[in-house]
């Protein structure tokens, strides 16, 4: 080799090393920095929420700015992407807090969200860490400054539960259910609980439907129901698409003193060949099933999919198992026969009898709670049904044909001071 061509092969080793390395370190560089994958808002009358979804945990500070009034999160080390780009396209014209948002980098370390609100908020901000798919999750929550002097009761009591004073603000009743003629001294009181909703979907099809959206539908088609009886009053957990502490969601059933609790899910398998619907109560003693005890752990997880602040964590932690009343469990039994019998003349049952186990949704002490699960959304055919106005309208109609019987034979009213 001649020595002008050995010294064109050095350079060109050295240019091809140099190269390398310079990617290599780019390649570092990259890694170290946080990717944003998801941003989710979720609107809603009561409180909207942020969600900022990564592949590390994300590390970040915020304060306000007033003259307009604003909400800024500064995030330290996040590669400002097309995700994070797009925040201020997913802002809704009737989000009831923000008017608009937008992102940029403040400095080489940190890209800056501002969002500018629609009235005066408080925000809380918390890490989730990864579970059931999502990876670490900030999450920015924006309540209402006067949330106690609002006229929704939801309000009240996730202020309360951030606060970590629901069991405080919602004692249990130290008395179980009174004589009382059901529908003649007072109306019967009914909550509905729509199960999921906002940043947990519940179960997801096959075909991609989700189960927070079709139990809300059928508990609206329950409720317009229930609206047209006389006798009968009926609230909902939640009536839109919404993230609701299973705590506060008992605690609300509480706060307007209902009679029965229905807590209204579809239900999936690791398979897609079970199907039927199935009717649980509570069980302080463990589950009747296999089955039953994995359903219940499934639901339980809501919390820590839609995610909980760690002051709601230390109530969602206190167990209520020792203040269950042995009636209310008994009656439970009762009202979920009644309205499991209904349900199998619309669709073929999992199980012929009402099963238990530890369902957080169902710990009210001094209410007869019952989980209905209309069907298997995971089974394709139970899927299709699901999303259909007839066979929602069939499970509405069904659960207050149940409600009635249960009434029929007897049952009376607590007594609520």
């Amino acid at each position: 080799m001649s020595g002008a061509n050995s010294a064109i092969s050095r350079r060109r080793l050295l240019q091809g090393a140099g190269a390398m390395w310079l990617l290599s370190v780019s390649q570092v560089g990259l890694a170290a920095v946080s990717q944003v994958v998801a941003v989710r808002i979720w609107p809603a009358s009561s409180y909207t929420r942020v969600t900022v979804e990564s592949n590390r945990l994300l590390k970040y500070k915020q304060f306000a700015l007033s003259n307009p009034d604003r909400v800024v999160v500064d995030i330290e080390d996040v590669n400002l992407n097309s995700v994070l780009k797009g925040i201020g396209a997913q802002i809704r014209s009737d989000d009831p807090y923000i008017k608009s948002a937008r992102v940029g980098q403040f400095d080489p370390k940190t890209v800056r969200m501002v969002f500018e609100l629609k009235q005066n908020v408080k925000p809380q901000l918390f890490a989730l860490a990864p579970v059931a798919g999502f990876k670490e999750r900030l999450v920015m929550d924006l309540y209402p400054v006067n949330a106690q002097d609002m006229q929704d009761p939801l309000l009240a009591l996730l202020e309360d539960y951030n606060k970590g004073d629901l069991d405080k603000q919602v004692p249990p009743s130290q008395s179980g259910p009174q004589p009382g003629k059901a529908g003649r001294d007072r109306p019967i009181v009914i909550m509905l609980d729509p199960g999921h909703g906002g940043e947990d979907p519940g179960a997801i099809g096959k075909y991609k439907t989700r189960e927070k959206d079709v139990v809300l539908q059928i508990a609206r088609r329950l409720r317009a129901l229930i609206e047209k009886e006389g006798n009968m009053k009926v609230y909902m957990t939640r009536n839109e698409d919404i993230f609701i502490p299973l705590k506060v969601r008992v605690a609300k059933a509480q706060k307007q003193r209902a009679d029965l609790f229905v807590s209204i899910h579809a239900d999936a398998f690791t398979s897609r060949q079970p199907s039927g619907s199935s009717v649980f109560a509570l069980s302080t003693k463990g589950a009747t099933s296999t089955a039953a005890k994995y359903l219940a752990q499934t639901q339980n997880a809501s919390d820590l999919i839609g995610g909980v602040s760690k002051s709601g964590d230390r109530y969602v932690d206190h167990t209520m198992f020792d203040m269950v009343q042995s009636l209310t469990i008994a009656d439970s039994l009762k009202f979920g026969k009644a309205v499991l019998k209904q349900l199998g003349k619309i669709n073929d049952l999992h199980k012929n009898k009402v099963e238990q186990a530890g369902f957080a949704v169902l710990k009210a002490p001094d209410i007869p709670s019952i989980l209905v699960e209309t069907a298997f959304i995971s089974n394709i055919e139970e899927e299709r049904k699901l999303k259909t106005a007839t066979f929602q309208q069939q499970v509405a109609e069904s659960i207050l044909a149940g409600i009635k019987a249960y009434f029929a034979d007897g049952a009376t009213l607590a007594r609520r001071s």
